[in-house]
């Protein structure tokens, strides 16, 4: 039978002896615990930090490649614009250079224009300027002349008033020799011409109008205003008959002698006209035609 003679502890010490058993037991379960947590902390701890080295590892190496990435894509980009920058620059260039070449061609093209139109301008210029000078040496001449030509006039002037004093003189000695007689309408006549002398001294008195005439036989011919036709000479006797045609009137004057005023009145005119034969032949007759100047109604 077992000695109990070292279990002959009071009961109270036993039962303390076991609560510190236990708890030392406890204890120790506890610290191995601990440390085991700790343990498992720590391969934790060391698999976490190795996990995050390989996840910075790989968000490094993703920055990496993303900065490359992005790098190469700035880069192409950047190379795009510039690119793009180039041609657009370039067209815009060529665009600008295509302006200055029209600009400097439409320059050049003006230039030439108004060098042509001050050209032009010179030269019309100088032509006007000859023109003038030509007009001014022109009308010096010109005026040269008209002083020359005023002398002229004047020295006519004076043998005019001289040779129309003359011809006053001529024309009053006439005046004796010419004669008014009583026409065939018993009227008075004007002055009477027998020659081309005191025809000539008629027309410079300007009375009336003078109208010579060469009628031959048988052909009607104007004279004046009036057709006359002659019917009829008689240069033995000196006679003839004339037909006279004047405002639609046929009259005729037959047997008339040679310095005889042959009278008619024509519609208008206060006075007659008169025909006065000078010459009869024996196939016409010679004489002139006076008309009054003055167109009066007759009353």
């Amino acid at each position: 039978m077992p000695d109990n003679s070292f279990d002959s502890k009071p009961e109270g010490e036993k039962h303390s002896s076991k609560s510190h058993t236990f708890i030392i037991g406890a204890l120790g379960a506890g610290l191995v615990i601990a440390l085991a947590g700790d343990g498992y902390l720590a391969m934790q701890s060391r698999d976490l930090q190795q996990d995050i080295a390989k996840v910075e590892a790989a968000a490094n190496t993703q920055i990496s490649k993303l900065s490359e990435a992005t790098a190469a894509r700035l880069d192409e980009q950047q190379k795009q614009w510039s690119d793009d920058v180039t041609q657009r620059v370039k067209g815009v260039s060529d665009n600008a250079a295509v302006a200055i070449r029209r600009a400097r061609a439409e320059a050049e093209k003006k230039a030439e224009e108004l060098s042509h139109q001050i050209a032009d301008t010179h030269t019309q210029v100088a032509s006007n300027e000859n023109e003038l000078n030509a007009l001014k040496d022109t009308t010096t001449s010109k005026f040269t002349e008209v002083s020359n030509d005023v002398d002229q006039v004047k020295a006519n002037v004076e043998t005019v008033k001289t040779s129309a004093a003359a011809t006053q003189t001529d024309l009053d000695g006439t005046k004796v020799d010419l004669k008014r007689v009583v026409g065939d309408m018993g009227v008075m006549s004007g002055l009477i011409a027998t020659n081309s002398k005191d025809l000539e001294a008629l027309r410079a008195l300007g009375e009336r109008n003078y109208f010579e005439f060469d009628l031959s036989k048988g052909s009607a011919q104007k004279v004046g205003d009036i057709t006359l036709t002659l019917r009829k000479a008689d240069p033995k006797h000196n006679r003839f008959t004339v037909d006279i045609f004047a405002d639609d009137r046929h009259v005729e004057k037959r047997d008339k002698t040679i310095n005889e005023p042959v009278q008619l009145y024509v519609g208008g005119y206060a006075q007659p006209y008169e025909i006065v034969v000078n010459q009869v032949n024996k196939e016409k007759v010679t004489g002139y035609l006076a008309t009054p100047k003055m167109k009066l109604a007759r009353r």
